[in-house]
This record gives C-alpha cells, sequence and structure tokens, in this order.
C-alpha cells in the first residue's frame, strides 16, 4: 500500500468491481482506452481479475482510492508498462500525477532491475501526454493504426522514462 497526500494506492480486491465498473464504463474515461467502455460487470470482472494477477505477479498494480472510494487504477500490468485510468470526476485536480509519481517511485525501489518505463497512450489524448511529458517520459515512437476499438482505427505513441540513475 502507498500513501501520498490525498491518495491511497493498494492492492487490488474483488470488492472494488462496482467502483471499477463505474470507470470502465464510463465513456468519457474509456475514450483513449484500447477497449470499448464496459456495458457489463462481467467485462470488468475480467479486468478486476487481471489486475489482481498482475499485483501479484509485480507488485505494482493498484486501485487508486480517494477519500474511501475507488477512482481508477495506476500501475505497472507488465514489467515494466505503465497504465492508468481515473473516472472523469476525478480529472484535471493533479490526482493522476500524484498517483504515477507514487507508482513511479515504487516501481524503482522494488524491481532494480529495471532501466526503464515505458508507456503507451492514443496521441488523440492530449492530457495523457502532457501527464506523461510533464513526469519527464519522452517520445520514442508513433505507430499508425495499432487498435481498432468501436470500429474506428486509432495510432499510438510509445513514451519511456529511463531509470533516474541512468539518466543523471
Amino acid at each position: 500500500m502507498i500513501r501520498t497526500d490525498r491518495l491511497c494506492l493498494r492492492a487490488p480486491r474483488q470488492d472494488d468491481l462496482d467502483d471499477l465498473h463505474a470507470v470502465f464504463a464510463h465513456p468519457d474515461a474509456m475514450r483513449y482506452w484500447s477497449h470499448p467502455a464496459h456495458t457489463q460487470h462481467s467485462r470488468t470482472q475480467q479486468v478486476l481479475d487481471g489486475m489482481i494477477r498482475s499485483h501479484r505477479a509485480t507488485g505494482l498494480e493498484y486501485v487508486v482510492a480517494h477519500e474511501g472510494r475507488v477512482i481508477g487504477k495506476a500501475g505497472l500490468w507488465r514489467i515494466a508498462e505503465l497504465g492508468y485510468i481515473l473516472h472523469p470526476d476525478h480529472w484535471g485536480k493533479g490526482l493522476g500525477r500524484e498517483a504515477l509519481l507514487a507508482v513511479l517511485g515504487a516501481a524503482w525501489d522494488r524491481h532494480p532491475g529495471i532501466d526503464r518505463i515505458t508507456a503507451e497512450i492514443d496521441p488523440r489524448n492530449i492530457a495523457s501526454a502532457r501527464l506523461l511529458d510533464g513526469l519527464g517520459f519522452q517520445v520514442t515512437g508513433h505507430a499508425e493504426n495499432t487498435l481498432q476499438v468501436n470500429g474506428e482505427w486509432c495510432d499510438s505513441i510509445y513514451y519511456a522514462l529511463p531509470r533516474p540513475e541512468a539518466a543523471a
């Protein structure tokens, strides 16, 4: 578990299903995600089960709780690819940055063999690009038509953040 000024990042649990479904079912939250908004709790259950497995493997897949309620997720779902999403009610408050700074710090501490952390986003997701830029991530590549979501082909921008000691 990681506590920040406003957040608690902790391992995902089965009782997080309803709160996570509120995030993954929200069309604005899912606009630039790799699959459509969830219409069934069973789909969110699959994601939650994957998060639990990922946390067991990496120790770094968290639900993000604010004021006692799960508002999203952040973590390394693979060593070492960063993934994150927050419910739109919590956008624009610096909570994403706060969560990712905590995850990045934990990743460097717990996995000394990681030399960089990567991320992939849809280039239309300007807020996410700004967040990654502000955290020091650098663009490493661009690919067209990498995902098809709701019948629409989406591009990808790839980012990397070197381990702080390696960057110095």
